[in-house]
């Protein structure tokens, strides 16, 4: 990972695909791929074979161990192909704290190795992936996650107040219904203390976000969190009474309606970093 400049990237580096999850259609990988290209990154692409479950990139061992080959080798990055389902499988076999230094991009089921790697220190970035039609077929969320890497994009003004004030702290959280499923894991822990939430989900009918907010209520994981900023709720139905019953009464401010996670033209947030939620003026910035 770069230091000591604005960008993440710059034309020219060299970055990995990997599959740590479900299985990417072969021509939208494609797709992907030549967007990146445009941007003059060079690109490996994925090699994990099928395996018998349908809705996995191929069997655990080899997910991990193809994520861990993807951080390993000579790149500036490593980029998620899609999400769907497998990354909490293969999570037990990633050794985190061995890992080199990489920028990271990622979602939906991703959220899951977001948390373990911002964990030992490793910042990341939530964004759309190239095997999906989330960054393909998203000129706006191509563009959005590009300026974030090669041009340092570190604000954003977006979204409505739910709650007003202002709060600064590490960005964490992602997919709310994986940060539930990973309660109670190994090397679980809730954000650290000061920490602005970022939360998001889809297909989630009102009761069952419901269930998954209370789940990290009671978990403790909202109890450090000085902040919450609230995204994309797609195919979820009418959930704003769920947010608010399950959120207001937490006592900090929140940022509703923000464009990040599920969602045409989602915005891409560095996960891990340091910033200020000013929920009264719908703006967020890393520091």
């Amino acid at each position: 990972m770069k230091s000591g400049g604005a960008s993440l990237l710059s034309p020219g580096d060299r970055v990995a695909l990997v599959s740590p999850a479900g299985p990417a259609l072969v021509s939208r990988v494609a797709a992907g791929v030549e967007v990146l290209r445009s941007w003059g990154l060079e690109v490996t692409t994925p090699v994990v074979a099928p395996w018998s479950l349908p809705y996995l990139a191929g069997s655990d061992a080899a997910r991990a161990a193809e994520f861990v080959a993807g951080w390993c080798s000579d790149v500036e990055a490593v980029f998620c192909v899609r999400g769907g389902y497998g990354c909490l499988r293969m999570t037990d076999l990633v050794p985190w704290k061995d890992l080199p230094a990489r920028v990271f991009v990622g979602s939906s089921d991703v959220t899951v190795l977001h948390t373990e790697l911002n964990a030992v220190g490793l910042p990341t970035v939530f964004g759309p992936m190239p095997g999906t039609s989330d960054f393909v077929d998203d000129p706006l969320a191509q563009e959005r996650l590009r300026a974030v890497l090669f041009d340092g994009v570190s604000s954003w003004t977006a979204g409505t107040t739910v709650v007003p004030g202002t709060a600064r702290g590490v960005l964490t959280g992602g997919n709310a219904a994986l940060l539930a499923a990973a309660v109670g894991g190994s090397r679980w822990a809730p954000p650290v203390e000061g920490a602005i939430a970022v939360l998001e989900d889809i297909g989630e009918e009102p009761y069952r976000l419901d269930r998954i907010l209370t789940q990290l209520v009671r978990a403790g994981w909202f109890a450090p969190v000085s902040g919450i900023v609230l995204g994309s709720w797609t195919d979820c139905g009418d959930v704003a009474p769920v947010l608010h019953d399950r959120l207001s009464g937490l006592g900090v401010p929140i940022l509703g309606d923000f464009g990040f996670g599920h969602c045409a033209g989602q915005w891409s947030l560095p996960l891990g970093a340091r910033a200020v939620l000013d929920a009264s003026a719908c703006s967020l910035r890393l520091v």
